[in-house]
């Protein structure tokens, strides 16, 4: 059968197809990396900050090689890739485990799939406030300062977005169930370190990555 359709054809340039599956992946890999604490030195992170991150890294090198509304696009279909994650892992959840299934192994996976309404909750609106903002903060900054300095604004706008992050989403999951200034504290100090570490270099690498994927280094910014 013949299926004829109207209308132009649209043309996705590579780096926008590339970085937004990549950003769509990092979303849902982020509350599944987030059940487990790992110890960096003397700080105490939630493994999930590694994916949130790198989502800093990948809207802010979609900002820097397409503008500012192209990039807040990608935040907006973001809460589909995050949210049918949070439904199927409920549904997930819900459904009895085969019998033959190790007990360690079902008893542990429960545990993963079965967080709280305010956890997931508190996921939704720290994602997107804290992408939204470092979206915000990236852009302002380079109509200040203009195209030089992408590691410095790359840098500043995660550690102010992931502080943000780390105040509602620790707030709006855990406030009431424990004491959470310590944790507080400790998430932001370590969340600031490693932007100041990773996003740096990381964006020069996402930027370049794009620039290739589209060729020769040379694109137009539509803003």
């Amino acid at each position: 059968m013949n299926t004829t359709f109207s209308g132009p054809a649209v043309a996705i340039p590579r780096s926008l197809f590339a970085l937004s599956i990549f950003y769509g992946g990092m979303v849902c890999i982020a509350g599944v990396l987030g059940n487990k604490q790992v110890a960096l030195g003397p700080l105490a992170v939630e493994a999930g900050i590694f994916a949130f991150l790198l989502l800093v890294v990948t809207s802010s090198a979609i900002a820097e090689l397409w503008g500012r509304q192209i990039a807040n696009r990608l935040v907006l279909i973001g809460f589909v890739p995050l949210i049918v994650s949070i439904v199927l892992s409920w549904i997930v959840h819900q459904l009895p485990a085969s019998p033959e299934m190790l007990p360690a192994n079902r008893d542990a996976i429960q545990l993963v799939l079965g967080a709280t309404w305010r956890i997931w909750l508190g996921g939704i609106i720290a994602y997107g406030i804290s992408q939204t903002l470092n979206v915000t903060i990236f852009s302002w900054l380079k109509g200040r300062e203009g195209a030089s300095l992408l590691w410095l604004r790359a840098g500043l706008s995660s550690m102010l977005s992931q502080i943000i992050d780390t105040l509602l989403f620790v707030t709006i999951a855990f406030y009431g169930v424990f004491p959470i200034g310590e944790l507080l504290l400790g998430q932001m100090i370590a969340k600031v370190a490693l932007s100041a570490i990773l996003v740096p270099p990381l964006i020069y690498l996402f930027v370049g990555l794009g620039r290739r994927l589209d060729g020769n280094g040379s694109l137009t910014n539509p803003r």
